[in-house]
């Protein structure tokens, strides 16, 4: 039953190819993992999932239907503004957990869980189920076309939108993959009661409520559709499709600089969805175009992209190795989702390459042998990444750290018709109960260059088996069959064997790799290392681990410790030829001795990235050669002195314009709007807004804030309640800052407010300094 449930997914594919059967991934039900890497963390996921307390999951939605809820809410995103969306990716992890392991106890969660929503939804009376804060005026005002729509707000709430996106997705997911009926029946309700709070509004209403951040929102319609065939929920996703984004993808224009990532990958998701289900085939090309741009222009070896949450230039690639705040879990989470669909359309393999690379360097890395999952994964050298727990950390990357790694079975095969597909080399067994035949994978991949298949079936039959060759092999794998080898067909990126195949037979592909460096997209001189698809890296340090195990505050997910000078780290020396001359161990590491210059280190190896935690580490380095060390030494001891210098006077601070930044420090505003240029992030308005500082170590001296004028401005700074200074400016760029008066104070409330009409300038830095 999960298993028909789950292949409606693909139904609508085989319209596109009328002519033969679609192709099509097994079920999470058909696959098990077998000892290796990605059963141990699918298991570590599992006690982390059990870990946590679904009353306390519970709470927002029970409070907001009116229900005395079992327990406290979770603190942190749960707890402030993000109520309910941890909910919602939970509901999705315990149906995929449990239809990848077959866990009983999983099973009883899922039940109780599920229940107690249908209680809520029941409760409310109206098909609305939700745990967002205030939820009944929200959808009130914007039902009567009330509707004040930032990047990250939505009249008032913290991405609202986004919010009830993970509720759908979660009634989605349970049916789907756990054959819940009653989670199709709710999924329906939640979504006839959002046609009719929607029913009076415009088109252009709509699409002036999506500029507010707000997941899948269109996908999840667009599957709905195609189980119910209902053209209203079809109408919908297709409303719901932002075209703010949609119509450049559509002209195969790269608009992306300055937007927040993981908005928009969601969103394209959307559109390769209401393509496959209906006659869209330019929206299937502008979703293909989206990967494209991401994939090949702005993303990096471990497969993620993005620096502190938004799309850079994709033409300067130094915030990639400066920041702190590297690539988000989600976007390489939505990244491969989207690379799965695109892959079910069209059988490309491409895709597939892409998605092992993220899922053996991004994905696996993300989360803690011991369980705790990673927000950004810095490639700063030396910098290091912090862990959530499972009562603490309640960010969005815990939402998809839940399921990512319940599902690692989605992909490793798939048919067309009888053929069976090989696409991801993973120790596994896979059951093809509808042709009788069993599929056991063996390998130690990456860690062992080859992979094993037996077959096991009652009757001898013929088909054929395609095993994926991968795009980063640079020559052609040798396979056997029984102990021969043989000579095979090169099909679409597949190496075809067609015979009679008997219970028993095995074959064995090697799968050869190479130590190869890659270069980041803007072609500059920092470069990751590379063993066939596998990032390796070096681990540095153990030292300043400030804030490793994250608590619950707004921003602990940020590895906010000490910065070790760029400047200090080792630097590769020589060419490509001579620093890909290395041989790997046994124990799969790779002896850098001789390959780079360092004051500090005089012996490093390399390691696969995905076994690196608890330390600071380089995965990207600067590469020279000899004659120019020294210059490149001394550029960028300049650059991060000024750097460093300011990080270590900063009490507290605000970058506008980004939202975890403001979300952190309790933006509240009127008139104002968000924007980027220049390569840096800002906010303005007609208005007024604010934020709350902390200053908890009572260290603060000075309060500065800097700004970019183009046009005349006039304008207030308070704080605490108390007019500072009042402003005109034009035409500049500065610097402004003074003396903090109150220095006992553990918060600073800062509030810019244009007067006269007036413009405020673009405000790019507000902080709080120790002198």
């Amino acid at each position: 039953m999960r298993r028909f449930l789950y292949l409606i997914l693909v139904a609508a594919i085989s319209c596109q190819q009328p002519s033969e059967a679609p192709l099509e991934p097994f079920s999470l039900d058909q696959v098990e993992l077998l000892e290796g890497p990605f059963k141990a963390a699918q298991q570590t996921d599992l006690q982390y999932i059990l870990e946590m307390d679904v009353d306390r999951l519970l709470a927002p939605f029970m409070i907001e239907a009116g229900l005395d809820p079992l327990a406290p809410k979770y603190p942190n995103w749960e707890g402030d503004g993000l109520s309910g969306h941890i909910g919602g990716h939970y509901l999705s992890a315990l149906a995929m957990m449990y239809a990848a392991t077959g866990n009983e106890e999983i099973k009883n969660r899922f039940d109780y869980m599920l229940d107690w929503l249908q209680k809520c939804q029941q409760a409310h009376g109206n098909g609305y189920l939700g745990g967002i804060p205030d939820g009944a005026r929200i959808w009130a005002e914007i039902a009567k076309g009330d509707i004040r729509a930032d990047y990250f707000s939505l009249n008032g709430g913290w991405v609202p939108l986004y919010n009830i996106h993970k509720v759908f997705a979660g009634l989605k997911d349970a049916h789907l993959y756990a054959g819940s009926e009653k989670a199709l029946n709710m999924w329906i309700e939640l979504s006839d009661w959002w046609l009719g709070m929607t029913s009076e509004l415009s088109d252009e209403q709509l699409q002036q409520m999506l500029k507010s951040e707000h997941g899948g929102l269109n996908e999840v319609f667009a599957d709905l559709y195609a189980i119910t065939s209902n053209q209203a929920y079809l109408a919908m996703a297709e409303k719901l499709s932002h075209h703010v984004l949609l119509d450049p993808l559509l002209q195969k224009e790269d608009q992306l600089t300055g937007m927040h990532a993981n908005t928009q990958i969601p969103k394209v998701i959307g559109y390769q969805r209401v393509a496959q289900v209906s006659e869209k085939p330019k929206w299937q090309d502008a979703s293909s175009f989206f990967w494209e741009t991401v994939v090949q222009n702005r993303s990096v070896a471990f497969g993620g992209n993005s620096v502190r949450e938004h799309f850079h230039a994709s033409t300067d690639f130094k915030p990639m190795v400066t920041s702190e705040q590297g690539p988000e879990t989600c976007n390489t989470y939505n990244m491969m989702r989207l690379s799965k669909m695109l892959f079910e359309s069209s059988a490309d393999t491409r895709y597939i390459d892409f998605y092992e690379r993220a899922q053996l360097n991004h994905i696996l890395s993300s989360q803690h042998p011991d369980g705790g999952f990673v927000y950004f994964t810095p490639a700063r050298p030396r910098h290091y990444r912090v862990y959530s727990q499972p009562d603490q950390g309640m960010w969005c990357c815990v939402g998809s750290g839940l399921e990512n790694h319940t599902k690692y079975g989605e992909l490793i095969y798939a048919n067309k018709g009888k053929d069976l597909y090989l696409n991801l080399f993973i120790a596994s067994r896979l059951d093809w109960e509808g042709e009788g035949v069993t599929i056991t994978q063996q390998t130690d991949f990456p860690e062992e260059a080859q992979t094993t298949i037996i077959l096991g079936m009652e009757a001898s039959k013929s088909f054929a088996i395609n095993l994926r060759i991968p795009g980063w092999s640079s020559t052609q794998p040798q396979i056997s069959v029984n102990g021969e080898k043989v000579a095979y067909g090169v099909f679409e990126g597949y190496a075809v064997i067609e015979q009679e195949w008997s219970t028993d037979d095995k074959i064995t592909m090697s799968l050869p790799m190479e130590t190869t460096l890659e270069f980041l997209p803007d072609s500059s001189n920092w470069a990751a290392y590379l063993y066939g698809p596998v990032v390796m890296a070096a681990v540095t340090d153990s030292t300043d681990l400030d804030g490793l195990w994250a608590d619950d505050s707004r921003m602990g997910h940020v590895a906010d410790g000490k910065f070790y000078p760029i400047d200090e780290a080792p630097v590769l020396v020589g060419n490509v030829s001579s620093l890909t001359e290395l041989e790997p161990t046994d124990q799969f590491t790779f002896d850098l001795a001789g390959k780079f210059h360092s004051e500090v280190y005089k012996d490093l190896n390399l390691v696969p990235f995905y076994k690196i935690h608890e330390a600071r580490y380089m995965m990207y380095w600067p590469v020279t050669d000899s004659s120019g060390l020294k210059q490149l030494i001394a550029e960028t001891k300049k650059e991060e002195q000024a750097r460093i210098a300011l990080k270590e006077i900063t009490v507290d601070l605000v970058k506008p314009g980004e939202q975890q930044p403001e979300a952190d420090h309790y933006f509240a505003g009127e008139h104002t709007f968000m924007g980027y240029s220049d390569e840096t992030y800002w906010r303005s308005g007609r208005g007024w807004f604010q934020y709350t500082l902390r200053n908890q170590e009572l260290k603060a001296k000075v309060f500065q804030f800097s700004y970019r004028a183009d046009r005349l401005s006039e304008f207030t700074v308070s704080l605490n309640g108390q007019i500072i200074d009042s402003l005109k400016v034009s035409n500049e760029q500065n610097i402004w800052t003074y003396p903090v008066s109150e220095m006992n104070r553990k918060t600073f409330d800062v509030k810019f407010e244009a007067i006269n009409d007036s413009h405020l300038p673009r405000v790019v830095d507000v902080r709080l300094l120790n002198q």
